[in-house]
């Protein structure tokens, strides 16, 4: 073995340009951290060739004192912290003092910068093999500048795994994107070979917010978008998500930042992904763009050097949180609250869907035995045959009324309503009143927007799937004793798990006692889970306790015996309701959770506008 000894400092920062410089996409997001940190309000870039042979960030931030200049360019040094203390609750984007030095060890790059009232600016040049900051007076406005040149230019070998300057520039403008997103108070341009690419300008109210997230993420997603802002346990969740009907093939549009700092976490995507389960189908991704708010002391950043990761002090309340605040959000939309500027879905393409559910419920009333003014059905879900309403009187609709009797009968309806009368002066339901049934498949219904089309089965499935879960809810989960106590063999650290977690486990239906040191023994099992592989989903949720703190694994296992249930005991196609019919499972919809997709992820009903309609038939041109 050779003798040890210290790595020259020009090696040392290629070894970490290694881990912190991975193609000019890593270089624009080190120096727009530093821009933002130094307080920039506006920050301009101009790339050329994919940013391999310039990249120049312009920032009106507070620039570097001529003093701190040599050490600007040094590794390990930072104004951002000085002791242990401060970097157990860092409160800015950089701190790790390693940006800078590594990327001047694989480019030629110059700084020049300049504070307020200062008689002049000064700028330092670097270039990969000397390493010796060289500093000249300059002229420069307040504000700092950084030029890269020729990335790579002495490592080949790292130069010749970049892409094409296509692929480089989608990157970099990713990036660019990421962080737009993350300061709405910031301005942003980007310029790519002299061709102006974005120009942000600062958002200071919602409006100009959502104007700055439909020029990153697109149009669409705006249209899309349910805006939150939840707030408890010292946890701030805000930003948009998109309803499941739009979502997306890929993960491509999902943004999250922990205090404004982007990060991809598996904790985070557990819990999202567990909020979307219910309403998204089969291989598609949800969207959305969502800030947490909490404690820097409570998250650390000092993770890894891209600090793209992120571990929180107690992630089982950060899931939670998460997943409870979009659970409840997806929860509440309803057709009556559909966004109104949202696009009509198409029949085909990216958009795979229908439009939206909606966020609030449709107070409808019910009208008592003793009414004869109106008619009160209660659907029986019990039936597998199908949708079999029970009357207790008529007269608000009969089976031949057109849309002007039904929307009589729906006037004398909500005057009965006592509670919240003028603000249901809307004569005409959300979903509207049923016109006819196609093919014994799909309801046609007439609303103030146009036509609505409804897939009676998908409707009535979820209706019935959200009827059962809260039967379930409302008496709790049954379990029963197993004849023969199952005996499994696990990890120390799953054990410990499962003793630590026996109130989870109760709060599941199941019993699961510690019996050695790596054995538990299963007791009791949810009676509706009796035929499921017991090892198995143990496992399963242990593993899931271990990694974030939570598991709803036997609830899903639920919901989907129940799903399954729900489906095969809902009205089924080709059986031919009556408009009674038709308008109790409209009604219905309008006051049940996630009425926008069925328990597959299938949509439940698309609206078609009336200015849609005028397009199909050219009209007014």
């Amino acid at each position: 073995m050779t003798k040890i000894r210290l790595l020259d400092p020009r090696l040392a920062n290629q070894i970490a340009a290694g881990e912190v410089v991975e193609r000019p996409a890593s270089v624009v997001k080190e120096l727009l951290e530093n821009s933002l940190d130094a307080g920039a309000r506006r920050i301009e870039l101009e790339i050329e060739d994919g940013g391999v042979k310039l990249i120049r960030v312009r920032d009106d931030g507070e620039g570097i004192a001529h003093d701190d200049l040599p050490l600007a360019l040094s590794r390990h040094a930072t104004s951002k912290i000085s002791v242990l203390e401060d970097l157990e609750s860092v409160a800015s984007l950089g701190f790790r003092g390693e940006a800078l030095a590594s990327i001047s060890s694989v480019s030629r790059l110059s700084l020049s910068t300049a504070r307020e009232g200062s008689d002049s600016g000064w700028s330092a040049r670097s270039e990969g093999r000397d390493m010796e900051a060289v500093l000249a007076p300059v002229a420069h406005p307040r504000g700092t500048t950084v030029e890269v040149r020729d990335l790579f230019f002495n490592t080949p070998a790292r130069r010749k795994f970049l892409r094409t300057e296509k692929t480089e520039f989608n990157h970099l403008d990713e990036v660019v994107k990421r962080q737009a997103l993350s300061r709405y108070d910031v301005g942003f341009s980007l310029r790519h070979n002299g061709r102006a690419i974005h120009s942000l300008k600062p958002a200071d109210n919602q409006l100009e917010q959502e104007r700055r997230l439909a020029a990153v993420c697109g149009p669409a997603f705006m249209e899309q978008a349910l805006y939150i802002d939840r707030e408890a346990m010292g946890l701030r969740l805000w930003g948009w998500v998109a309803l499941p009907s739009f979502s997306r093939s890929q993960a491509d549009l999902q943004h999250f930042y922990v205090n404004g700092r982007y990060v991809r976490d598996r904790l985070v995507v557990h819990a999202v992904r567990q909020a979307y389960r219910d309403v998204l189908f089969h291989g598609r991704h949800p969207a959305f763009v969502l800030y947490l708010e909490l404690a820097p002391a409570s998250v650390d950043v000092n993770v890894h050097p891209t600090k793209h990761e992120v571990r929180f002090r107690d992630g089982r309340t950060v899931h939670d949180f998460i997943f409870r605040t979009l659970h409840k959000v997806l929860a509440d939309v309803r057709p009556d609250t559909v966004p109104q500027n949202a696009s009509v879905p198409q029949l085909s393409g990216e958009s795979m869907l229908a439009m939206p559910e909606t966020q609030a419920a449709m107070a409808l009333a019910d009208s008592g035995a003793g009414s004869s003014a109106a008619l009160d059905v209660a659907p029986s879900f019990n039936s597998v045959d199908g949708y079999q309403p029970q009357y207790r009187s008529s007269a608000a609709f009969s089976n031949t009324s057109g849309v002007a009797d039904q929307q009589a009968g729906y006037q004398r309806l909500q005057a009965q309503e006592p509670v919240n009368n003028a603000a249901n002066s809307s004569v005409t339901p959300p979903l509207g009143y049923a016109l006819a049934q196609l093919k014994g498949v799909y309801i046609l219904a007439e609303n103030q927007q146009g036509l609505v089309l409804v897939d009676m089965h998908a409707a009535h499935e979820r209706i019935t799937y959200e009827r059962m879960k809260n039967a379930r809810d409302g008496e709790g989960i049954r379990s029963q004793p197993l004849l023969v106590p199952m005996n499994l063999a696990v990890s120390e650290r799953e054990a410990d798990c499962a003793e630590q977690h026996s109130d989870v486990f109760a709060e599941l239906g199941m019993r699961v006692e510690r019996a050695a040191a790596e054995s538990v023994i299963v007791r009791e099992l949810p009676t509706i889970l009796a035929d499921t592989s017991v090892e198995q989903l143990v496992r399963d949720v242990l593993s899931d306790l271990l990694e974030f703190g939570s598991s709803d694994r036997i609830r899903a296992h639920i919901n989907e015996i129940l799903s399954t249930m729900a489906c095969h005991g809902s009205v089924r196609a080709n059986r031919r309701l009556t408009l009674p019919e038709m308008n109790s499972l409209l009604r219905d919809m309008e006051a049940t959770e996630r009425s926008g997709q069925c328990n597959h992820g299938r949509p439940t009903w698309v609206q078609v506008g009336m200015a849609e309609l005028d397009k199909w038939f050219l009209r007014g041109r």
